[in-house]
Formats: C-alpha cells, sequence, structure tokens
C-alpha cells in the first residue's frame, strides 16, 4: 500500500497529524493517560491546482482544523496560546516598524523588517515540552514514510519555509516601498500575500529537488531552525504520544478511503 503524504504539528502536549483528507491528535492527559482523536478536514477548494492560489489554500486547510482539535480533544494546548508566542511575535512587528522607517539602506531595512516578526518567536516556541513535541513529530511521520528509524529533522518541515518566505517578503515589501505612500498599506498587504503564495511553490520545488543547490541553500535556514531551535529529542513516552497521534490519522484515513 501506498505511504501516504503527511504533515504535522507540535503541540504543547502532544502533536497534531494531518492526511490528505483527515486528520488525527494525541495528547498527554494530566492524569498521565493518552488521548486521542481524528476527525476529516476541511477542504478549501480542493481542485485548485493554480501555481501561488493553491499553496495559501492549503496552509488554510492545515490551520482551518484547529477549532475541531479543541472541540474534539479539549485538553489539546496550542504552541500560539503561549502568552510569551503572542509577546514577542508584537515585539517583531514593532522592530519591523522601526527598521522600515530608519535610515538604513534599502536592503538592511527590509532584512530585518522581514526577520524581525519571525526570530522572537522561533526563540518562544523553544521552551517547555514543545521542541522534544516537534521532534516527536518528526520521527513517527518520518518512520512512517521511510520504514526505518527517523530523526528528529525532517525535510518537509515548515520551518524549511522560512528560507524562501524571508526572500520572497524581503522581495515584495521592497516593491511596496516603490509605490506611491496612499497605495502603500495595500501594496504592503497585496505584498504579504503574494510572497506566501511564492514561498509555498518555491517549498514545493525544493521537496521535488533536494539535492539541488539552490534547493540546499534555501533550506538551510530551516534545518538550522530545526537542529538549533525547534526540535529536541523527545522522550519514549512523548514518542508514544506522537505515534497515538499518527494511529488516528491512519485510522481514520482506512475509514474513508
Amino acid at each position: 500500500m501506498a505511504k501516504l503524504r503527511l504533515g504535522g504539528m507540535a503541540l504543547s502536549n502532544g502533536v497534531l497529524v494531518h492526511g490528505p483528507t483527515t486528520w488525527g491528535a494525541a495528547v498527554r492527559a494530566r492524569d498521565g493517560s493518552i488521548r486521542s482523536a481524528s476527525g476529516m478536514k476541511r477542504r478549501f477548494a480542493p481542485n485548485v491546482t493554480t501555481p501561488f492560489i493553491r499553496g495559501p489554500l492549503r496552509l488554510a486547510e492545515s490551520f482551518a482544523v484547529l477549532p475541531d482539535v479543541r472541540r474534539a480533544l479539549p485538553e489539546a494546548r496550542f504552541p500560539f496560546e503561549r502568552p510569551r508566542v503572542g509577546a514577542t511575535v508584537i515585539v517583531g512587528s514593532v522592530v519591523a516598524g522601526i527598521a522600515r522607517r530608519s535610515r538604513l539602506s534599502l536592503p538592511a531595512r527590509e532584512a530585518i523588517a522581514a526577520v524581525a516578526p519571525v526570530a522572537p518567536a522561533a526563540l518562544a516556541l523553544r521552551g517547555g515540552e514543545l521542541a522534544s513535541y516537534h521532534g516527536a513529530e518528526h520521527i513517527s511521520i518520518g518512520t512512517y514514510e521511510t520504514g526505518e528509524p527517523a530523526t528528529k529533522e525532517h525535510d518537509r518541515c515548515g520551518g524549511h519555509l522560512v528560507g524562501p518566505l524571508l526572500l520572497s517578503s524581503a522581495v515584495a515589501s521592497a516593491l511596496a516601498t516603490r509605490v506611491p505612500a496612499r497605495t502603500r498599506p495595500a501594496a504592503r498587504v497585496a505584498g504579504a500575500v503574494g510572497a506566501v503564495g511564492v514561498a509555498v511553490e518555491v517549498f514545493a520545488w525544493m521537496g521535488r529537488h533536494p539535492d539541488h543547490p539552490v534547493s540546499r541553500a534555501l533550506a538551510r535556514p530551516g534545518h538550522e531552525l530545526q537542529t538549533r531551535i525547534s526540535t529536541a529529542e523527545p522522550s519514549p513516552g512523548q514518542l508514544a504520544v506522537a505515534d497515538a497521534a499518527l494511529a488516528a490519522c491512519l485510522g481514520a484515513e482506512e475509514t474513508t478511503a
């Protein structure tokens, strides 16, 4: 039987795995037990194949399952619920705004503006068990895909979007500065949406050409992020939670096949 293409997300107390049509999640409850749930994914224009549009829609599908996860598994705790994550994102946005109004060169301003909102949030996500559950998610999915023990780093981790997204965001922001001041806010919004579409298309290309020099260069920031910050070696108990999430997702996929 062909392996399904899976994605996932680390929770503060567990793991979420999503497949082509369903999701499965598992958490470690306060009493020490593992609780799991699964359900159907919300699909946004599943037959859309237009480049630069399909990418944001796929990302939206990944996040649209979160309310369903919360309803089916109230014990689940999402990373963005941690107060310091929101605080650091706000700080990063303020720094980005200051950089854009500074007298630095255009490339320097846009580089700082692109990195500032991402770096503090990445550091904030490092604490607690989140990094270990992130590693467990990668090991569980990677082992399923290859049939051999996997490492805590995974080539399709969303962290590998960092390189393409930083580059596309910087270009979009630089272009927005060239439009008249009255239309600049709208240009920045349009540029941000376009940057996501471009980044996702580049990310997909990287997955198809992992050994290409450009692909390796763009993946480097994400790989370093995984290795040094966003993942940690999980405990056997955390791996058991990740495996439960994987089993819930695969079981749901079987029932819909």
